[in-house]
């Protein structure tokens, strides 16, 4: 006879409520006034002295910028229906969005770009980038791809990254952002790996001079030192969480030489 392991509870909707509304540093009168309900109703929800109806909770999410991901936990705690939808990039009912993602990959071509879902796991990518990674470790270059663990591994690109100090405080910063307004657990452990991998033996200061409006990634590579700068794409009225949680980086050349050689590279 086998022992049967009790599944782990839900926490109650009001905690999961409290802890968001504490988590954006909103009193109770702060949220209350923003969602359009008594602070003394607000209270008895997050006590579980009162349930939210459907639309309240809806409203106290928007509120508290929520993610859809996390919204279906809401939900689910108060006992409704997940609201939000996940589905692969690659299903028929996303093709639009999907053919959207391919169109800005490849314009961006000779420059680098790449989607990425939460956890900064690699979901498409254009011609520019396996140039970048080519030689490196199989096992870190083999999918699914971690782009932040390959950018900072010592087996990875770190050891061509002429100003890695710069860069790699550039993406614990990122990451503790992602983590400040999603409080993704695997973001954190993430974050936790990244930091336990050695830090550069010296400074920065024999990288080129960088642009002074962002961070870039410098690359030292065969035809030289390669400087970009990064953006950020999402899509602006998700509602899907495979959407809500797609983000497009697109590298720019940050000085002639970079665009004359990305041309010539991805031309050859």
């Amino acid at each position: 006879m086998h022992a049967t392991v009790p599944a782990p509870s839900m926490p109650a909707v009001g905690t999961l409520l409290r802890d968001w509304r504490q988590r954006r540093r909103l009193s109770q009168l702060d949220l209350a006034v923003e969602a359009d309900v008594s602070t003394r109703h607000l209270s008895y929800v997050e006590t579980g002295r009162a349930s939210p109806s459907r639309e309240m909770l809806m409203r106290l999410a928007e509120r508290l910028d929520v993610p859809l991901r996390e919204r279906n936990t809401l939900l689910t705690a108060a006992g409704f229906a997940p609201m939000y939808r996940e589905r692969s990039l690659d299903d028929p009912s996303l093709a639009a969005a999907r053919e959207a993602v391919d169109l800005v990959l490849r314009g961006h071509e000779p420059f680098p770009a790449l989607a990425i879902d939460r956890h900064w796991t690699m979901l498409a990518h254009n011609r520019s980038v396996p140039l970048l990674m080519a030689g490196l470790d199989a096992a870190l270059a083999a999918p699914p791809v971690n782009v932040l663990r390959l950018s900072l591994h010592p087996d990875g690109l770190a050891p061509r990254i002429v100003n890695l100090g710069q860069w790699r405080e550039h993406v614990f910063a990122r990451l503790r952002q992602q983590i400040a307004a999603s409080a993704d657990p695997v973001l954190v452990e993430l974050l936790h790996e990244l930091e336990s991998f050695p830090a550069p033996a010296s400074d920065d200061s024999n990288a080129p001079p960088p642009p002074p409006f962002a961070v870039p990634l410098q690359l030292r590579t065969e035809t030289g030192v390669l400087s970009f700068i990064g953006t950020t794409t999402v899509f602006g009225t998700p509602v899907d969480i495979t959407l809500a949680e797609l983000a497009l980086e697109t590298f720019f050349p940050a000085d002639a030489a970079t665009a004359a050689a990305l041309r010539g590279l991805v031309g050859a």
